[in-house]
């Protein structure tokens, strides 16, 4: 795949080399992260370019966490392998449950959960796309997903019932009888 004006647009838009990221340095390398993850054509293609311990570290979030959510949005908006599109919709599931490291909280950054859930609350109906279109297990994480961050709770629940059912109904035809 190649990576989207719409997602390259939201990766220039932010000065990553300013940002602070979970392995240590500088979030300058996290769109090089995002090209490899949306360019890679098979799963040795990732081995090295992952998300993880940059954005988030299980669900504890950095600086560079914010903006990634409205990047991962614009990936999700466009054509993805499934590969990549698992890997976002985990990431962004993990970032929209998180809450701030220790190390940003101390740094007075203690709301970056509640950022992150606002800003996929921009993009919320693109994470439905993704879970109606995709497998089973899209199906789901989009589900925990408008859990996490829906505040119109009515549309939250229809949501989560049909996402849920069709992650239960694709399961099902996948089972060898």
């Amino acid at each position: 795949m190649r990576v989207s004006d719409l997602v390259r647009a939201e990766l220039d838009r932010h000065h990553w080399d300013g940002l602070r990221c979970g392995c240590g340095e500088s979030a300058e390398h996290v769109p090089m992260m995002f090209d490899a993850i949306i360019e890679a054509e098979t799963a040795r293609d990732m081995i090295g370019y992952t998300l993880d311990d940059h954005l988030e570290l299980g669900t504890n979030l950095f600086e560079a966490s914010v903006p990634a959510v409205s990047v991962i949005l614009a990936a999700l908006a466009g054509e993805l392998s499934p590969m990549a599109r698992g890997h976002f919709l985990i990431t962004l599931s993990r970032m929209v449950s998180g809450e701030s490291y220790s190390t940003e909280a101390a740094l007075g950054r203690t709301h970056l959960g509640d950022e992150c859930r606002a800003r996929c609350r921009e993009g919320l109906w693109v994470v439905g796309q993704a879970g109606l279109t995709g497998g089973a297990d899209e199906a789901g994480m989009a589900a925990d997903i408008f859990e996490l961050v829906d505040i119109d709770e009515a549309r939250s629940a229809f949501y989560q019932l049909l996402l849920r059912r069709r992650a239960t109904a694709k399961t099902r035809r996948r089972r060898p009888i």
